[in-house]
């Protein structure tokens, strides 16, 4: 009789594991069922999604300024005062011949 009390304790089943075991399936089977619903409402509404991401138009048209292209203004812009500045003195020389040529002729 003494060995029958040992058996019925090796034959005693912990179910604390097998509950675990179910707790986890049950949690599984949910995080499949969820991701799948995100799945389908994401094919439905793509571009919704895409929208968030996307840059807003204002912002993609503002790039950084090119190196190069401040260059060429830098240069443009010096171009065009030296020409300015040639302009002035052609004008000033000019005026200068004339008034020159106006006193000779008063001579």
């Amino acid at each position: 009789m003494g060995g029958y009390g040992v058996m019925a304790n090796e034959e005693s089943v912990d179910y604390s594991v097998h509950e675990a075991w179910n707790e986890a399936t049950n949690v599984y089977l949910l995080v499949i069922l969820v991701s799948f619903a995100l799945l389908m409402y994401a094919r439905k509404n793509k571009r919704k999604i895409m929208r968030i991401f996307t840059m807003p138009p204002a912002v993609a048209a503002t790039p950084e300024p090119n190196f190069y292209d401040s260059l060429q203004k830098v240069r443009l812009r010096q171009q065009l005062e030296m020409y300015s500045l040639a302009r002035k003195f052609d004008q000033q020389h000019q005026q200068a011949q004339a008034q020159e040529s106006v006193q000779l002729s008063m001579e």
